[in-house]
């Protein structure tokens, strides 16, 4: 059905998947992307929301992804301030775990790996929060960055399509027979099965990536991923002020305590081992060490019945044969087979260094272009967001408050083709609950590839939080209704 040749196919709705998709179709390439189910559905939603250099990552000297990771932040802090936000990390010191002369340094070393970063340098600071247990009431402060991790994917996506790439979620790579100058594909579409063909594949499937590798490719060989999962908790509130906090534990891991959605605390991660892409769920004793590791610093302990709600993803790492799942390298690793028309596969990678992986991907595809280091995201093209905001404010005075900030940052200059016309309340259509109005689930159908209640309220929005059951299986209704 479809006699279009395609430059590049790729493989996986996340992030890396999405990244590899925007850059080639700002290059000028034909692309096309599948995803077996909705974008950022699996690991890419399940992140710690950071963009970060990775300050422990320098206790095992990786300077260089430290390095690149840190020039990454500063880049998407230009090109999507609407999305990517600065945010300061208070850490209590604690001479049991690191001493003090190893923390002050290897601070001063993060701020000179992201030398011109534009945020604040770290410094040591008093520490007299009433909640936290610090013993020597002192400790340190540092910055970085938080993200909304599935719109970062969805952005990736919408500005891929934008400059020309077919996006098909809901689409299933089933094989693909190498010819001598293309591949010819078979695809499992809600429609039935499609057959297409491509000069270049890339395989950006993360712990899917090997099993495509066999089923798909027909490769066998000695495993070379590591999958391990990473489990968060989100409890209400548990810290006053707007920063986060990094605890350092016993076992020489860390876990964050960060804001989360103004009500609520997001803590983690762990890692754990795992076999399969369908472990994908935090355990009990998952929960057990994630609470034990905020107690740890607080004054009164947080109680399970605290926890709102959990989630885990899975890393899909290249094995670099460290012993621990949290030693690890987060670096990515292509693997190029040329044997016949080009099939790259991505092992790895992390949402803040999706960008430069996809220009490094590009060029292992001997496609050279650098234009999405300073193109803004969707939505990103303004110079301030506080600004960008206070101009929101005037032209929609109708909106709430937090209604209007949280589609601020979610769409930023977007914003507008959102609203609409809308000039009251009543113009934004239908109210399902906690500012979610048809207006917007309209504009999510249309432009970000919706096609359930789950993927607006848990990937597109975070607004799952906030609505109960019936007010879901209304919006579901809805959708239905409305993709007929």
């Amino acid at each position: 059905m479809d006699h279009v040749i395609y430059d590049i196919l790729i493989i996986g709705g996340g992030i890396n998947g999405t990244a590899i998709a925007r850059a080639a179709a700002v290059a000028g390439l034909k692309v096309l992307l599948v995803e077996q189910d909705d974008l950022a559905h699996a690991t890419s939603s399940a992140s710690t929301k950071l963009m970060h250099g990775g300050l422990r990552y320098l206790e095992r000297y990786e300077f260089r992804l430290v390095h690149e990771s840190l020039t990454e932040r500063g880049i998407m802090l230009r090109t999507a301030p609407h999305l990517v936000q600065p945010l300061e990390f208070h850490i209590p010191h604690n001479a049991q775990m690191r001493p003090w002369l190893m923390m002050r340094s290897g601070l001063w070393l993060y701020d000179l790996l992201a030398w011109r970063g534009h945020l604040p340098r770290s410094r040591s600071i008093a520490l007299d929060d009433p909640v936290v247990v610090n013993a020597g009431r002192r400790g340190f402060s540092y910055w970085d960055a938080r993200v909304d991790d599935a719109r970062l994917v969805v952005l990736n996506a919408l500005d891929a399509a934008n400059a020309g790439a077919l996006i098909q979620t809901r689409t299933r790579f089933v094989s693909a027979t190498r010819g001598k100058d293309v591949w010819t594909v078979t695809l499992q579409a809600p429609g039935g099965d499609q057959v297409v063909t491509a000069r270049r594949i890339v395989n950006a499937a993360g712990p899917w990536v090997e099993l495509v590798l066999r089923s798909g490719f027909g490769q066998r060989g000695p495993s070379r991923l590591r999958l391990v999962r990473g489990s968060h908790i989100i409890t209400t509130r548990c810290f006053a002020g707007d920063h986060a906090w990094l605890f350092q534990q016993p076992d020489g891991r860390i876990v964050f305590a960060i804001p989360y959605l103004n009500a609520f605390t997001l803590i983690g991660t762990t890692d754990e081992p795992v076999d399969g892409p369908h472990e994908a769920q935090i355990s009990p004793a998952e929960e057990e060490y994630l609470l034990a590791a905020i107690n740890r610093y607080r004054r009164t302990p947080i109680a399970p019945a605290q926890i709102v709600t959990s989630y885990a993803g899975i890393r899909a790492l290249f094995d670099d044969g460290a012993g621990s799942a949290s030693a690890v390298s987060r670096d990515y690793h292509l693997d190029l087979d040329t044997a016949g028309p080009p099939l790259l596969s991505v092992f790895g990678g992390k949402i803040t260094t999706a960008r430069h992986l996809a220009e490094v991907a590009l060029a292992r595809l001997g496609i050279k272009d650098r234009q999405t280091r300073h193109r803004p995201l969707p939505g990103g093209d303004m110079q301030d967001f506080a600004a960008f905001f206070e101009q929101a404010r005037q032209h929609w005075p109708f909106m709430d408050g937090d209604q209007l900030h949280r589609m601020a940052r979610a769409y930023g200059t977007c914003l507008a083709e959102v609203i609409g016309d809308a000039r009251r309340v009543d113009d934004l259509g239908r109210d399902f609950g906690a500012g979610l109005y048809a207006r917007e689930v309209d504009y999510l159908i249309d432009k970000e590839w919706v096609t359930t209640a789950e993927d607006i309220l848990w990937r597109r929005t975070k607004l799952g939080l906030h609505l109960q059951a019936i007010q879901v299986e209304v919006l579901d209704a809805y959708i239905d209704e409305r993709r007929k």
